[in-house]
């Protein structure tokens, strides 16, 4: 019998082959998850750059999330049949390696600071600890081992010309799931702005219980030094850096668990402030007409395809007393000139570039929202063209 044909022979170890199998399809599931979101990924990179003051590979993040989404996903499928065993179990050794070391700094960086901080291994749909990351990566490293040691008794499933084209496809499907939800937005929602959740239900905490305490860090470049700089919430707030768009520039931004509490809204940080310091949050989360928030994270990167139902919307909004807002984390400044660039006239509110960017993944992005109550959660790519009111129904046009 050729050794390209068919698998297990009957010298082969049984507890080989489960581990073989659920090594691969641990993989496969895990790539699979950070698929639905891999902007998901790329902010938590972000977030171990930053730590590591490694802040210039920020934009690099959502190339090596792919990467290594994609990678997850092909080397699961390529030990799962087999494939290219030596090569595929030397470099998942490698990967769990490095996995290892992420999680275990993720243990130290908890235990030295008392601050959590999730690896995100499984996305946000199964989300785990960092001691419950490590100690998973730790067996996992263990089988890889395993599997590495006695690689040789591995057989493949397939002919060799069959197995490099089922990898060609599994890559092929790989990348397209990572490129709709970065087009258009996840195939699965798993965080609290998912459509049907309620924002100012999920943002309160139980009478008399203790809320999680959390500390958002924020880092700066200098545009006249070329250096980044850490702030704390209250030292960005009391400088003012977003204003200040001659000196400073915002880089990246995360958020951390400080102290747990007893219990923990689904929701925090939404919190909608005008440029004049207004605070917009529960006008806009209880206003009983149906409400349009456009949310341009960042002005500098925002696409402007599809912009002109945008004006549309704003349009008809005018027309039928119905508020649309953009949400940005930008300064004024920025944010008047891309609205005077798009020939735009709207109402604006700041929102916190890390509860944005949680709260809608793709730049830009829109939420249709009547009395706090999510309706509709869109991309640039499929906005509503228009829509009519019929009493308090909205009946959207696409």
């Amino acid at each position: 019998m050729s050794t390209n044909s068919t698998t297990i022979t009957s010298g082969s170890k049984p507890w080989l082959q489960v581990i073989r199998i659920f090594v691969g399809l641990l993989f496969i599931f895990s790539g699979l998850i950070k698929a639905n979101d891999p902007s998901g990924l790329s902010f938590k990179m972000q977030e171990f750059f930053s730590l590591w003051g490694m802040g210039a590979m920020n934009d690099y993040s959502m190339i090596f999330s792919i990467i290594v989404i994609t990678f997850e996903i092909i080397a699961g499928v390529g030990i799962l049949i087999g494939f290219a065993f030596n090569a595929f179990a030397f470099l998942v050794l490698l990967l769990m390696l490095f996995f290892t070391y992420l999680t275990g700094f993720a243990v130290w960086h908890e235990y030295t600071t008392g601050k959590q901080l999730a690896c995100g291994c499984f996305g946000d749909c199964i989300p785990l600890t960092a001691t419950q990351s490590f100690w998973k990566d730790i067996i996992l490293l263990v089988l890889v081992i395993l599997l590495l040691v006695y690689r040789k008794s591995i057989r493949p499933l397939f002919r060799i010309r069959a197995a490099v084209i089922l990898m060609v496809v599994v890559t092929g499907i790989s990348l397209f799931l990572q490129w709709y939800p970065l087009r258009y937005l996840p195939f699965v929602d798993c965080l609290p702005y998912k459509v049907g959740s309620n924002i100012a239900e999920k943002m309160q905490v139980p009478e008399g219980a203790e809320p999680d305490v959390y500390e958002t860090t924020y880092f700066y470049k200098n545009l006249k030094t070329g250096e980044r700089s850490e702030f704390s919430q209250d030292e960005m707030l009391e400088k003012n850096l977003w204003q200040d768009t001659l000196t400073w520039s915002f880089d990246t931004a995360y958020t951390v668990l400080v102290k747990k509490g007893n219990s923990t809204p689904e929701i925090i940080g939404f919190k909608l402030v005008s440029f004049e310091d207004e605070d917009q949050t529960q006008y806009l989360l209880s206003h009983p007409k149906p409400v349009f928030l456009w949310f341009v994270r960042d002005v500098n990167t925002a696409t402007d395809e599809n912009i002109d139902h945008v004006r549309n919307l704003a349009r008809l909004c005018d027309q039928n007393g119905m508020e649309f807002f953009m949400i940005t984390s930008n300064s004024q400044q920025e944010t008047d000139a891309f609205l005077i660039k798009h020939k735009l006239e709207l109402y604006t509110a700041v929102l916190d570039p890390t509860t944005s960017k949680t709260a809608v993944r793709t730049n830009p992005g829109m939420m249709l929202l009547r009395q706090g109550t999510i309706l509709g959660k869109w991309s640039y790519k499929n906005y509503p063209k228009s829509f009519t009111v019929s009493g308090n129904d909205i009946k959207l046009q696409f």
